[in-house]
């Protein structure tokens, strides 16, 4: 089940087009769908939960808390509505589009996929690029 949660102002439009695409991506990854939760946030919030939870004391876009058992993705996935912003705007997209972009990684992450080195982050890139695809894709 996927669920949507808002600490911000922020909210999805159509929630179902979103818990289709994510459903469509985690079976591309021959995934199932455990519980999944997206936590729409502001930076002061996420800050917080990367200082008590990761101890880092820096702003990031997304965390993700994996409580995948096998091919179950199961997950508490905090996204900064004002990073994605930011990001948009650094990376010359629209808003839209980088919010998908991280939605995706999260659960990309989810799947096994990392970004630490050069070559895994190229891998990431273009995992999402394709998984941003299929968020127009109608089924």
């Amino acid at each position: 089940m996927i669920d949507f949660h808002y600490e911000t102002d922020f909210n999805l439009k159509g929630n179902t087009k979103y818990i289709d695409w994510i459903n469509r991506i985690i079976a591309s990854e021959d995934h199932l769908v455990g519980d999944i939760n997206y936590i729409f946030c502001d930076d002061a919030y996420l800050l917080n939960i990367n200082q008590q939870y990761l101890d880092h004391d820096t702003y990031t876009d997304i965390i993700t808390f994996d409580y995948t058992d096998g091919t179950v993705i199961s997950s508490d996935i905090y996204i900064s509505i004002e990073r994605v912003k930011e990001n948009a705007a650094d990376f010359k997209v629209n808003f839209n589009e980088e919010l998908l972009r991280v939605m995706a990684h999260g659960i990309l992450h989810l799947c096994g996929y990392k970004d630490k080195t050069n070559e895994e982050a190229a891998v990431m890139r273009s995992k999402e690029e394709e998984k941003i695809k299929l968020f127009h894709v109608e089924h």
